[in-house]
C-alpha cells in the first residue's frame, strides 16, 4: 500500500476479554465487533500494563510502566512534557485526534484517599517540577456555557472532544453539550427522576436521559462527525475513540436497561471456588458478610449472586449500546471512503472482577479478570480472520502503531512491537509485567498496595510489598487461578525462576531516558 493508514482506535473502560461474542461469550451478543474480528487478528492473551485507569491509559500513549511515566495512580497526571506515540505520529504528519474518555488528568476535584491537599503540598517533591496551572480534564473547565477550548496539542492530539466520568452523568465537552442540548437536563439528572426498577445491586439505576443523549451516543456521533470530515484530505488521521462504559454505575439507558435479565447469566466461578483465598480476599468476604460497604465508590467488594447477576446484565445492556455504535462509525468510516485505508483496532483498558470468586470492580488481586482484555487488529492489508496466543501487553500498543506507520519509538520506550504476530508469525515476548499501585489503604492493606506480577503463557506470579505470602498459579492446569501454589513444596524450583526473572523485569524500570550526552 503507498499510502500511509488511517488508524481508528476503539477503546472500551472494564471490559474484560471474555465479554464479547467473538471471545464467546455464551449470553452477550455484539455482532459489530465481532465483524471487526472477522476481519483481522484477534489476540487471546492480551494484558494490560496495569489494571487501573489513568496508569494504563499513560501506558499505552507512552509505551512505558507507570513506575516510569509517573502516573502511577488514579489521581496522579501525567507530565505535559511526556512523549507520547500520538506526538510521533503528528510530528510525522498525521492528524491526531481524542474522542471521549481521556483520562490522562484527574477528571474530579476531590483529594486522594486519607489525606488532605494541605498535608500533600506541606512536603516537597523529589522533583522540582513547574505545576501545571489547571487540570484540562478537571470539571470547573466545563462549567461555563459555550465550550471549552482545550490547550493543544495535549498530549499529541491536535483535536478534543473530551468525556470525563462515568455513567449518565459524564463531564467534559459531553456535559456542556448536553446542557445546551436539553432543555430539560437539569430534570434528567435530578436523582429525584431516576426510573423505578427492581434492582439490588449497589450503583445500579435506571436513568431518566434517552439513549440519544447518552454518553456512547454523543461519542458515536462525535467520531462519525470526524471520520467524514477527514475524507479526501491527504494527511492521514489516527483517531482514540474511547467509551466511558462498560463502567459503574450499572446504568445504559432506555431499551439497553433491560435488554439482558439476571436470569440470562451464571456465577460460574464462586468464592467457594478458590482453595486457598488470600488475606484481601479473605477481607472482601468478611467485609461483605459483615455489611461492611465500600472504602469509595471505585473499591472492589463481593456481592451475592443475585446482584453479580444483576451487574452482569446491565453491563451486557451498555456492551450492547457500545457495539451499536461501533458499528455506525464503521459504516461512517466505509460510507466516506476510507476504510480501505484504516487499521482498526479495538481494546479496553483494562477487565472487571465481574462475579469472579464473587467479587466486583477492580483492585490489588490481578487475576485475569481485569488484566487479560480484548485486543482486535483488522489491517487493510490483510482483513482476514486470524487468531494469536501471542503474549502481549499495553505497553507493546505504541511501538506496534508507529511500526504499522513506518515510524520508529523515541527514546526510552519499553514496548516491543508485535506487529509480526498480526501476520501469524511468533510474539515479541515470553513474560510481561504488570504493575499496580493503590492510591490509599484498602481491602485490609495496612499502607497503599503495591503490587507486581510476572506473566507467561503458563504461570501468573505475583508479589505484594512487604507482605510474606504471594500468590503462584498454573494457569495451564488451572487457567480460572484457583488454587494458590505459594506455599506447595512441589513448585518451589518454579516459584524461584519466576522470581528471578521477575527481578530482571523491576532492574529494566530504570528510566533510559534522557541520553547522556557526554562519557562523564
Amino acid at each position: 500500500m503507498t499510502k500511509r493508514p488511517n488508524f481508528l482506535f476503539l477503546i472500551t473502560d472494564q471490559q474484560r476479554a471474555d465479554w464479547l461474542g467473538c471471545y464467546g461469550h455464551p449470553v452477550l451478543k455484539t455482532p459489530n465487533i465481532d465483524a471487526i474480528a472477522a476481519r483481522g487478528t484477534r489476540f487471546d492473551n492480551f494484558h494490560v500494563a496495569s489494571p487501573v485507569c489513568m496508569p494504563n491509559r499513560a501506558s499505552l500513549l507512552t509505551g512505558r510502566y507507570p513506575s516510569l511515566h509517573g502516573l502511577r495512580f488514579n489521581g496522579c497526571v501525567l507530565p505535559e512534557n511526556a512523549n507520547t506515540f500520538v506526538d510521533l505520529l503528528a510530528g510525522a504528519g498525521y492528524h491526531t485526534a481524542a474522542i471521549g474518555k481521556s483520562h490522562l488528568q484527574p477528571f474530579t476535584n476531590l483529594p486522594p484517599m486519607g489525606k488532605t491537599r494541605e498535608e500533600i503540598t506541606a512536603k516537597p517533591d523529589a522533583w522540582k517540577r513547574a505545576p501545571i496551572a489547571h487540570y484540562e480534564e478537571e470539571p470547573a473547565q466545563y462549567d461555563g456555557d459555550g465550550r471549552y477550548k482545550i490547550k493543544t496539542p495535549y498530549y499529541g492530539y491536535n483535536h478534543v472532544d473530551m468525556v470525563t466520568s462515568h455513567g449518565d452523568r459524564c463531564g467534559g465537552h459531553y456535559q456542556q453539550w448536553f446542557r445546551e442540548t436539553a432543555p430539560d437536563w437539569r430534570a434528567l439528572q435530578d436523582d429525584a427522576n431516576q426510573l423505578s426498577h427492581n434492582y439490588s445491586c449497589p450503583q445500579a439505576y435506571r436513568t431518566p436521559i434517552p439513549e440519544e443523549l447518552y454518553p456512547t451516543a454523543y461519542i458515536r456521533d462525535s467520531a462519525i462527525n470526524y471520520i467524514t470530515s477527514r475524507s479526501g484530505e491527504d494527511a492521514p488521521f489516527f483517531a482514540f475513540v474511547s467509551f466511558p462504559d462498560p463502567h459503574h454505575p450499572f446504568n445504559p439507558p432506555g431499551k439497553y436497561w433491560d435488554m439482558y435479565r439476571p436470569e440470562d447469566f451464571e456465577v460460574t466461578l464462586p468464592y467457594e471456588a478458590h482453595k486457598n483465598p488470600t488475606p484481601p480476599m479473605q477481607w472482601l468476604h468478611d467485609n461483605w458478610k459483615g455489611d461492611g460497604g465500600q472504602t469509595t465508590p471505585q473499591t472492589a467488594m463481593m456481592l451475592d449472586d443475585q446482584q453479580i447477576k444483576e451487574a452482569m446484565a446491565l453491563t451486557a445492556g451498555m456492551m450492547a449500546f457500545i457495539d451499536d455504535a461501533v458499528g455506525e462509525i464503521i459504516g461512517a468510516l466505509e460510507d466516506s471512503g476510507q476504510l480501505d485505508n484504516t487499521v482498526i483496532c479495538y481494546n479496553s483498558d483494562h477487565g472487571d472482577y465481574l462475579g469472579d470468586f464473587n467479587m466486583l470492580l477492580k483492585g490489588a488481586l490481578p487475576f485475569r479478570a481485569i488484566t487479560q482484555v480484548p485486543f482486535i487488529w483488522s489491517d487493510p492489508a490483510h482483513r482476514t480472520a486470524a487468531v494469536s496466543d501471542a503474549l502481549c501487553s499495553t505497553v507493546d500498543l505504541s511501538a506496534t502503531i508507529l511500526d504499522r506507520a513506518g515510524l520508529e519509538p523515541f527514546n526510552g520506550n519499553q514496548g516491543k512491537s508485535f506487529l509480526s504476530a498480526i501476520a501469524g508469525a511468533e510474539g515479541p515476548r515470553d513474560e510481561t509485567l504488570i504493575e499496580y499501585n493503590d492510591g490509599g489503604k484498602r481491602l485490609g492493606f495496612e499502607s497503599p498496595a503495591r503490587v507486581r506480577s510476572l506473566l507467561t503463557k503458563s504461570w501468573k506470579y505475583t508479589v505484594y510489598h512487604d507482605q510474606p505470602w504471594g500468590e503462584l498459579y498454573d494457569l495451564v492446569d488451572d487457567p480460572h487461578e484457583t488454587n494458590n501454589l505459594w506455599d506447595s513444596a512441589e513448585h518451589q524450583t518454579v516459584k524461584a525462576h519466576l522470581s528471578e526473572r521477575l527481578i530482571h523485569h523491576l532492574i529494566a524500570q530504570m528510566d533510559e531516558s534522557p541520553q547522556a550526552d557526554r562519557i562523564a
